[in-house]
């Protein structure tokens, strides 16, 4: 049976002006004049998943209903999913209206851990630190036998229970398929295939170009099918979202042929909902806050000799640092070298909300781009939570970069470049010198608000009414 065409349906969604990142939007508080746009959402990553990768979808879903769009969600059951963090609280921000289907799920990863005696990997290996023999023939193993990784063993449970809705006489106006896990990709692919569905592939970070991409260790042929799998997503989904300009721009120079209308840079953002609590920064220290996984890749170890050359220049400015989350324990050996070990606070991973609030109790905040190939369009959902906490930012990372460019556009930081140590100590010491004028370094004036949750999801709803 024929999928309702959108377009006969449903008028666009109104938008306002344009800045140079992202859109700003009008949102539209008139009564609803045609049926709701059915949306079905696959994504692994839901609550009680926790960390950065189930913020997205779940957002969307919040705030969909807004502006007329009525979302399905298709997800693992979190009894049989392998999250690297959990979080409970946020099964309290899914709507009570959206539906939520769990699925069964097929995955190696309980052979991972009795094997290694380790957790689930974080993205990019992040909590493995340096990998022992055992480690890399596993990640040889997952690079050429779990292609595009080992998540791909849920898709066949998912597409059956998609199969099972539209068996029953349920329709959908368009799906849209979250990614990482990248194999999700390919639930939208079948889709397309088989029913003709209009189909958003939204892809949250970089397939075959992932600054891991090489620890996987493909050879010839995996790393082809992997590149193939790519290409064919790219190529047959109707639109493509990315989080930043510069993925976008990737994409396309692997694929000149298709319109660059086809992709749609729809950044992270951050919920309004979460910072109605006030700012409180501390009064006794300068607290550099940075919450979320960081290891040696993210190359701050010359903004850690910064600190600490500030620091001993300015004994009356008590700074401190605080990381909220994984932290590799290579970077905690180099902590411990620019002797600010006893100057620093290890605070395990948190639910989301209790994260906020760090933010808020921060004099600065602290964020880093891996130093990896092609990191100019890394863009950490975090600086946008940042963005919302109205803290000046010390991002370390390369200049010109799509966050280097966020950050000046929004008038919290710049970016500070790994190598160079004397604009760190400019920048540290400017700080220094208005904490002893006001401890609170909060920034009145941060431009941030395109950057809502609930205006992307407005962006979404306009693009999938327009397929």
């Amino acid at each position: 049976m024929p999928l309702l065409n959108p377009k006969s349906n449903h008028k666009s969604l109104k938008s306002g002006s344009r800045c140079t990142f992202a859109p700003r939007f009008v949102y539209q508080h008139s009564v609803p004049t045609s049926p709701p746009l059915r949306l079905l959402v696959i994504t692994y990553y839901w609550p009680p998943s926790g960390g950065a990768g189930v913020q997205r979808c779940l957002k969307f879903v919040k705030h969909l209903g807004h502006f007329n769009v009525a979302p399905t969600v298709i997800t693992v059951d979190a009894a049989l999913a392998t999250y690297p963090v959990w979080d409970e609280s946020l099964l309290a921000e899914v709507p009570a209206t959206v539906r939520v289907i769990r699925t069964k799920t097929s995955e190696p990863f309980e052979s991972y851990k009795k094997l290694t005696g380790r957790a689930v990997p974080y993205g990019g290996f992040a909590n493995e630190g340096k990998p022992g023999a055992v480690q890399k023939a596993l990640r040889f193993v997952r690079g050429n036998l779990f292609i595009p990784d080992p998540r791909r063993g849920w898709n066949r449970h998912a597409l059956a229970a998609v199969e099972k809705l539209l068996a029953a006489g349920e329709r959908f106006d368009a799906v849209l398929t979250s990614s990482p896990p990248h194999s999700t990709q390919l639930i939208g692919l079948e889709l397309k295939k088989r029913h003709g569905l209009r189909w958003l592939a939204d892809l949250r970070d970089p397939w075959t170009d992932i600054y891991y991409y090489k620890d996987l260790h493909h050879t010839p042929l995996a790393a082809w099918l992997d590149a193939r799998y790519e290409r064919q997503v790219l190529t047959q989904a109707d639109a493509v979202l990315v989080t930043s300009p510069e993925t976008k721009r990737l994409f396309l120079a692997k694929l000149p042929a298709l319109p660059s209308t086809k992709f749609h840079v729809l950044p992270n953002g951050y919920d309004e909902s979460d910072f109605r609590q006030s700012s409180r920064p501390p009064a006794d220290s300068l607290r550099i806050t940075h919450t979320g996984t960081i290891t040696e890749l993210y190359h701050i170890d010359n903004l850690l000799t910064a600190v600490a050359a500030c620091a001993d220049a300015h004994p009356e400015v008590p700074f401190r640092l605080r990381f909220v989350g994984q932290v590799s324990t290579q970077l905690r050996r180099q902590i411990e070298q620019a002797g600010l070990l006893s100057v620093t606070e290890f605070i395990p991973f948190v639910p989301h909300d209790a994260s906020v609030q760090f933010l808020l109790e921060s004099s600065v905040l602290l964020m880093a781009i891996p130093d990896v190939p092609r990191n100019f369009g890394i863009l950490p959902g975090k600086v946008f939570e940042y963005l919302a906490a109205n803290k000046p930012i010390l991002c370390v990372g390369p200049a010109g970069s799509d966050a280097d460019n966020l950050l000046q556009e929004c008038g919290a930081g710049q970016a500070l470049p790994y190598e160079d140590e004397e604009l760190m100590r400019q920048t540290l010491e400017t700080l220094a010198a208005q904490w002893r004028s006001n401890p609170n370094l909060d920034l009145p004036a941060v431009s941030h608000s395109r950057y809502s949750r609930r205006g992307l999801a407005g962006q979404l709803a306009k693009i999938a009414v327009a397929l």
